[in-house]
């Protein structure tokens, strides 16, 4: 099962390394800003297809989520990532899904092409994965972070003070709201196969300072990518690779592997 999503997962990583940066970005800023919401986009005969996650997680978004999954078969499919983040424990409670289904994350915009050969769906890879959507990356079985992408962290805080953080007033309650989800968070963080250096780099960056974009080498370090082989992948010779070759089935043996390894 982890070889056979493991192999969707490069079809798509090609389709990812087709579609540079492009006009999507303007409309994708604004999807972001909107409750997320989730569909599954087909992109036969190139690959089986994958789940598009565009917005911020509400205390609706689990349930919309359930009922989604309720009608699409979802176990080690992919999940493709653009997101502001949203609220912590829903967030939480969502990563904890897509980790139950065995699926694959990633971060892009899903869009649609149109031709003389008709409608054809390709991932851009400028994208952006903010906040608690960095967790919910986390919660993938496999992690891929294209090189156009952007992953940036910043603290938790209350949503109804975020904008206003540091003139806002606090109560011990609020103190005490704030160091339990820190403390969810931390188990979650642990449970995905995530680091420490992930909670340390976030909980650095109060919320009147602008975002921490990770860098490749901090995308190591925090387990928000699983394989550099995965990451080598978005190279423009990925998407004429044979997805039955025996040098694929291979490679990803190898990484099908250190993956159980690492995350169960």
């Amino acid at each position: 099962m982890l070889l056979s999503a493991a192999a969707r997962f490069v079809a798509l990583l090609g389709l990812m390394a087709m579609l540079g940066a492009s006009a999507y970005a303007d409309v994708a800023l604004e999807e972001r800003k909107l409750p997320m919401r989730f569909s599954w986009v087909t992109c036969q005969p190139n690959c089986r297809g994958w789940v598009s996650a565009v917005g911020i997680v509400t205390a609706e978004t689990p349930g919309d989520f359930d009922e989604f999954a309720r009608r699409h078969q979802l176990k080690g499919e992919t999940v493709v990532l653009d997101s502001s983040g949203g609220s912590v424990n829903d967030s939480i409670a969502l990563g904890r899904r897509f980790r139950e289904l065995g699926m694959l994350t990633t971060v892009g915009v899903s869009v649609l092409t149109h031709s003389a050969r008709g409608e054809r769906a390709n991932v851009s890879p400028e994208a952006y994965c903010e906040s608690m959507c960095v967790f919910l990356l986390l919660s993938g079985k496999l992690r891929y972070v294209p090189e156009q992408a952007h992953v940036r962290v910043h603290q938790i805080w209350m949503g109804d003070r975020a904008d206003n953080a540091r003139a806002a007033s606090y109560s011990a309650e609020d103190l005490m709201t704030v160091e339990r989800d820190i403390g969810r968070l931390a188990k979650y963080t642990f449970d995905m196969g995530g680091a420490g250096d992930l909670l340390s780099l976030s909980l650095n960056v109060p919320p009147w300072e602008d975002l921490h974009e990770l860098s490749r080498e901090e995308l190591r370090v925090t387990n928000l990518i699983t394989n550099d082989k995965v990451a080598q992948l978005g190279s423009p010779n990925a998407a004429v690779v044979e997805l039955t070759s025996k040098s694929l089935q291979g490679l990803f043996v190898s990484i099908a592997t250190a993956a159980s390894a690492g995350q169960e």
